[in-house]
């Protein structure tokens, strides 16, 4: 399947992601100290959920848009349904990070794709906070680390479109705990085999990953030929950030026909 974003934007998955995404830098806030994002797949960052893309595969409606009416939850929750439901386009990873950064935090969202770059520019252009680098994020990632902050988030969300891509993540990271160790990483990945997905996350403990969270999100049903279940690694996570997660996840993951499930794999 194709793993561009434009075809899966505000799906099951990404309402996992995101909302893991908001807990944690929720949790970074809390701390006047300044933080920095790190985003090494950014995408476009903003995505028109009326597009051909999104209405050809028809995701966001069982995802993201079953949550329209939602009130309640936590504090991630409530920030989450807020920024997901304010308009027609659906937000990405670093327009999210973008909307959450305070005066003494800042963002740095790579993407390789030139017309995808040019896009996160123009929409990250309002926040000053904010950069964009084109280029391989992989490769990019070591020469931002350890942030001047020392503190902060790191996204790993490649599209998985490789098969050499679980190893090329992997590698990232472990290169990049190495530099960043106190850093919380969170690392996106699709589950198309259990063998695979439980030997990738196998592979991130073994690289040093003394805490780490497993969250896997899977539909009870899906079309052939679709992303039916996805998968989220959290090292280092925030305290209490499995507690916050699972009563949102207890809220959202039924109405999108989904079971959500946290386990601790280290720490």
């Amino acid at each position: 399947m194709n793993y561009r974003h434009a075809f899966h934007a505000g799906n099951f998955a990404d309402v996992t992601k995101h909302l893991a995404l908001v807990a944690i830098l929720q949790h970074l806030a809390k701390k006047a100290a300044g933080f920095a994002v790190v985003d090494t797949h950014a995408g476009s960052g903003n995505y028109d959920l009326s597009s051909d893309q999104a209405r050809r595969t028809g995701e966001a409606e069982a995802g993201v848009k079953r949550l329209e009416g939602l009130a309640g939850g936590n504090a991630a929750l409530t920030a989450y349904l807020t920024l997901a439901l304010s308009g027609p386009y659906y937000p990405g990873s670093p327009l999210i990070a973008a909307k959450m950064l305070r005066p003494q935090d800042r963002l740095v969202a790579i993407e390789k794709h030139p017309e995808d770059g040019a896009t996160l520019k123009a929409e990250l252009r309002p926040f000053l906070r904010a950069r964009v680098e084109e280029g391989d994020g992989y490769r990019r990632l070591l020469a931002l680390l350890p942030p001047p902050e020392r503190r902060g988030l790191v996204l790993i969300d490649p599209p998985y479109e490789s098969p050499a891509e679980f190893a090329e993540a992997t590698q990232a990271f472990a290169a990049a705990y190495r530099r960043f160790a106190t850093g919380t990483y969170m690392i996106w990945f699709p589950i198309k085999s259990e063998a695979e997905a439980n030997g990738f996350c196998g592979e991130v403990m073994a690289s040093g990953a003394t805490k780490l969270i497993r969250l896997d999100t899977r539909l009870a049903s899906a079309g052939e030929g679709k992303l039916s279940a996805a998968g989220l690694l959290i090292v280092n996570p925030p305290w209490q950030l499995k507690t916050a997660l699972g009563e949102a996840l207890a809220l959202v993951a039924p109405l999108m026909g989904a079971v959500a499930h946290l386990e601790v794999l280290a720490g």
